[in-house]
C-alpha cells in the first residue's frame, strides 16, 4: 500500500461530528458513509420515557443495571431516528442468542451497543457489521495487562504513571471489545488476543477497521466495522 492510501483510507476514519440535535450533549459522529456512532452520559439520558419493548427486555435487573440498559437502547434509538427517520428509532430491537443486537425489521442495518458506569454508547452500520464499546477506567492488574497485551505495549504502559497507564489500558480494551462485538463472537472471540498498539487512533484487525474516539469522549470508548464502508 502506498503512502497515499493509507492516508486516504486514514482520512475516511477520521471521525467527524454530526449536528447534536437537541440533546447537545450527546457526542454523535460520522465515519465515512456507513457508520454512525454515539456516546453519552446515562444521566442525559434519564429523562426520556422507555420504549415499552425496551422495558420488556430489563425484566427484574437490580436498578443500576437495568437503567443502564434502558439508556442505551434510548441513545441507540436517538441515533437511529436522526439517521434513518422516526419510524426507525420506535423499530423493535431483538438480541441473537449470543446477546448481540438487531433490528428485525431494518435487516440491512447492523447496530451495537454498550454501557458502563454511568456511560452509554451505541453504532450503526449500514449494511457492514459494526461494534462499539466503551469503558471507565479502572486499576489494571499485571496479570490482565500481561494477557491482553503485547510485551511492547505492555512496556509502554509501564512507562505511564498509574492512572495514565489505566486510562491507556482502557482504550485498548474498548478497541479489542469492539472487533469481537463486530463479528459477533463476543468474548468467545478472545478479545485479548487482538493486537492494539498503544496510543493509535486507527487500525485494522481481520477484516474489520477500528476507530478510538479519542479527542471525542471523555470516556474511552472505540467501534470496529466492515472495511467496506466508505
Amino acid at each position: 500500500m502506498t503512502t497515499r492510501q493509507r492516508a486516504a483510507l486514514a482520512c475516511r476514519a477520521r471521525p467527524r461530528r454530526a449536528t447534536a440535535g437537541r440533546h447537545g450533549d450527546v457526542v454523535r459522529l460520522r465515519l465515512g458513509a456507513r457508520v454512525r456512532v454515539a456516546v453519552a452520559e446515562q444521566r442525559l439520558l434519564a429523562q426520556l420515557p422507555p420504549a415499552p419493548s425496551d422495558l420488556a427486555t430489563v425484566g427484574d435487573l437490580p436498578a443500576g443495571p437495568r437503567a443502564e440498559r434502558l439508556a442505551a437502547r434510548a441513545l441507540l434509538r436517538l441515533l437511529l431516528a436522526a439517521e434513518l427517520g422516526r419510524t426507525a428509532g420506535a423499530t423493535p430491537i431483538a438480541a441473537h442468542d449470543g446477546g448481540q443486537p438487531h433490528l428485525p425489521e431494518w435487516p440491512e442495518v447492523s447496530v451495537s451497543l454498550s454501557h458502563d458506569a454511568g456511560t452509554v454508547a451505541a453504532a450503526l452500520g449500514r449494511g457492514i457489521p459494526v461494534g462499539v464499546d466503551v469503558q471507565v477506567p479502572v486499576p489494571a492488574p499485571p496479570a490482565l495487562l500481561r494477557r491482553c497485551c503485547a510485551p511492547a505495549v505492555r512496556a509502554a504502559l509501564d512507562r505511564l504513571p498509574e492512572p495514565a497507564r489505566d486510562r491507556e489500558f482502557a482504550w485498548i480494551w474498548t478497541v479489542q471489545e469492539a472487533c469481537v462485538k463486530a463479528t459477533g463472537a463476543g468474548l468467545a472471540g478472545r478479545p485479548w488476543a487482538i493486537a492494539v498498539p498503544a496510543g493509535r487512533r486507527t487500525g485494522r484487525w481481520a477484516d474489520l477497521r477500528w476507530v478510538s474516539l479519542r479527542g471525542h469522549t471523555r470516556v474511552p470508548a472505540s467501534v470496529a466495522y466492515g472495511v467496506g464502508a466508505r
